[in-house]
C-alpha cells in the first residue's frame, strides 16, 4: 500500500492503521501493527536451558581468554621481553576490536540469527586459542597477539547474544533470569582467568620451563574451545517452533522487508533514555574492565609477590558478581522493578569502589578480599541490569542492535579508563587512579536517575489479558527513514506525525483489555 511522499494523505494512513497494513514510499517504511489479533500460542521448551548452557559454554572459554595475559602480567612481561603496556594491551584489543566490529556483528544477528551468530563466534574463538598455542617462544609475541585478536574478534559476536537469547527462548516471567546467567557465563570465564593462569603458569626464573607451563595453558584452553565448537554445530537451534511469550509472538510477526537495520540504530540515537543508559552503562562497565585488566599490578605494587592472590582476588570479585547477577534477574523478573534495581545496584557500585580504594593500602589481605567481594557484587552484577532495562527501553527493536550499543559504550570507556588508570598509577599511585574510577561513577550514577522507567517489553507482554480470552497489542508505530532525513528535521517531523497519529486512533478507538492509550513504539 504507497502512500503519497511526506505522508500528506492522512486518511490513507488511517484506513492502514484501521485495517493493519503495511504503508511503503521509497525509502520510508511505516508498519502499523492491528490494534485487535486473537491469541497466539506461546510454548515453553525444555531444550532452552541447553541453547543456553551452549552459549554462556563458549562466552566462558572466550572470557578466560581475554583476562588470561593481564592477570600475570609480570609473568609474560618478562618471558616475552615487552613492558607491562604490551601485556595491558592484550586485554585491551578486546575493546578496540569490538567497537568497529559490532555494527557488523548486528547486522549479521539480525539477517541470519542465532545459530549463525552461536557458530561464527565459537569457530573464531576455537581459532584464536590454536594461534596461541602456537606462540610459546620469547620471539613470538606477535604470533600470540594475533591470537588474542582472533579470540577478540569472536567476544564481537557474543557479548550482545544473552538478551537476544532470553527473549526467543525464555517467557516473560523467566527472561531476566536467562539474561543473567548469559551473562553468568562471561563472569565464570572471567574467574576461572584470574584463578588458573597465576597456578598453570607459575613465576619460575628459567624460561624453558616457563614456556612449558604456559604452553600447557594454551593446550587446555584451545582443547576446550573445539569441544565446544563442535557441540555448537551438531546442537544449537535458531529459535524454538512457538514463540515462547506474546511480545516475541509480535516481534515474530514482523517480516524481514519491515525492519530497517539503518533506521533501528537511528531510532535508538533518538531514544534519550536508551542513550542516557548507553552512557551510563559504558561508564560502569569501563570500570570493570579497568579494574580488571589493571589488578594485577594493584594488587603486586602493594603486596609484592602475590601474583595467586591477585588471581584469586579477581576470582572473589567475579563470583560475588555473579550471586549479584543472579540474585538481580531473580528479583526483577518478581518485581518489574528496572528503573529502582538499576539505579541502586549503580550507587552501591560506587560505594564499594570508594571502600575498596581506601582499604587497598592498609596491609591485610583478608581486608582486600572482603572489599573487593562487595564491589564485585554490585559491579559485575550491574551487567545484565543494563541489557535488561535497555531491551525494555527499546522494545520492539532487535535485542542485539540495543545489546550492541551498550558494550560498544562500554569497549570504549574501558579503553579509555585502563590507559588513563594505568598512566595515573605510574605517575601518582594505585589510589589515585582508583579515585579516578570513582569519580565517572558517581556521574554514571547520578546520570541513571535521569533515565525514564518506560517497559515497553512488559507493557506488550501486560497487554494479553487470559480471562477476558483476548490479547490486546498495543499499536507499534516503527519508522524508517534514509539516514539523511533521519537526522534531518524531515525525519524528526516524520516520527512525530507518525506518533501522534498513532496516539489519536487509540484515543478515538481505545484498546480493550485495559492498556492505555499512548502505550506507542516509535
Amino acid at each position: 500500500m504507497t502512500r503519497p511522499n511526506n505522508f500528506t494523505d492522512q486518511k490513507t494512513f488511517r484506513a492502514a492503521a484501521s485495517e493493519g497494513h503495511t504503508a511503503d514510499a521509497n525509502d520510508k517504511t511505516i508498519v502499523v501493527l492491528g490494534k485487535n489479533m486473537r491469541p497466539v500460542d506461546t510454548q515453553l521448551y525444555k531444550r532452552r536451558w541447553v541453547m543456553l548452557f551452549l552459549f554462556t559454554s563458549y562466552s566462558m572459554c572466550n572470557a578466560f581468554q581475554w583476562i588470561q595475559y593481564a592477570i600475570i602480567n609480570n609473568i609474560f612481561k618478562r618471558f616475552y621481553n615487552v613492558n607491562s603496556f604490551a601485556i595491558d594491551w592484550m586485554s585491551m584489543v578486546f575493546m578496540l576490536t569490538y567497537i568497529p566490529v559490532i555494527f557488523l556483528a548486528i547486522w549479521l544477528l539480525d539477517k541470519t540469527g542465532l545459530r549463525v551468530m552461536a557458530i561464527v563466534a565459537s569457530s573464531i574463538n576455537c581459532l584464536g586459542a590454536w594461534i596461541k598455542v602456537a606462540s610459546v617462544r620469547p620471539d613470538l609475541f606477535w604470533v600470540g597477539t594475533l591470537g588474542q585478536f582472533a579470540s577478540a574478534l569472536a567476544q564481537v559476536f557474543i557479548l550482545g547474544m544473552p538478551s537476544r537469547i532470553a527473549s526467543v527462548w525464555f517467557g516473560s516471567q523467566e527472561v531476566s533470569t536467562a539474561c543473567s546467567i548469559g551473562v553468568l557465563g562471561n563472569q565464570v570465564g572471567i574467574a576461572i582467568g584470574f584463578l588458573l593462569p597465576p597456578i598453570l603458569v607459575p613465576n619460575v626464573d628459567d624460561v624453558e620451563e616457563l614456556a612449558y607451563h604456559i604452553s600447557v595453558m594454551f593446550y587446555i584452553t584451545a582443547g576446550v574451545a573445539t569441544l565446544i565448537f563442535v557441540l555448537v554445530v551438531i546442537v544449537f537451534q535458531e529459535k524454538p517452533e512457538l514463540p515462547p511469550s506474546q511480545a516475541q509472538a509480535q516481534a515474530r510477526s514482523l517480516s524481514p522487508d519491515q525492519y530497517s537495520y539503518k533506521a533501528s540504530i537511528g531510532r535508538l540515537l533518538c531514544n534519550k533514555s536508551f542513550m542516557l543508559m548507553v552512557l551510563t552503562y559504558g561508564l560502569n562497565v569501563g570500570c570493570f574492565y579497568a579494574v580488571s585488566t589493571l589488578l594485577n599490578r594493584m594488587i603486586t605494587e602493594q603486596y609484592p609477590g602475590e601474583e595467586v592472590n591477585a588471581g584469586r582476588i579477581g576470582l572473589t570479585i567475579v563470583i560475588a558478581g555473579m550471586v549479584g547477577s543472579l540474585i538481580c534477574g531473580i528479583w526483577m523478573d518478581k518485581t518489574k522493578t528496572y528503573k529502582q534495581t538499576t539505579f541502586a545496584v549503580y550507587l552501591l557500585t560506587f560505594i564499594g569502589m570508594l571502600v575498596y580504594s581506601f582499604t587497598l593500602n592498609l596491609g591485610h589481605m583478608w581486608v582486600v578480599f572482603l572489599t573487593a567481594a562487595i564491589l564485585g557484587f554490585f559491579m559485575t552484577g550491574y551487567l545484565p541490569l543494563g541489557f535488561e532495562f535497555a531491551v525494555e527501553l527499546t522494545y520492539p527493536e532487535s535485542e542485539g542492535t540495543s545489546s550492541g550499543l551498550l558494550n560498544c559504550s562500554a569497549q570504549l570507556f574501558g579503553i579509555i579508563f585502563t590507559i588513563s588508570q594505568g598512566k595515573i598509577m605510574d605517575k601518582w599511585g594505585t589510589l589515585a587512579g582508583n579515585i579516578f574510577l570513582c569519580v565517572f561513577l558517581l556521574i554514571g550514577t547520578i546520570l541513571t536517575g535521569f533515565i525514564k522507567s518506560d517497559l515497553r517489553r512488559q507493557n506488550a507482554n501486560a497487554s494479553c489479558d487470559p480471562q477476558r480470552g483476548s490479547v490486546s497489542i498495543p499499536v507499534c508505530v516503527c519508522v524508517s527513514v534514509s539516514t539523511v532525513h533521519l537526522f534531518g528535521g524531515g525525519g524528526v517531523l516524520c516520527c512525530m506525525a507518525a506518533y501522534f497519529m498513532a496516539v489519536l486512533e487509540q484515543t478515538l478507538n481505545p484498546l480493550k483489555g485495559g492498556v492505555l492509550p499512548g502505550s506507542v513504539a516509535v
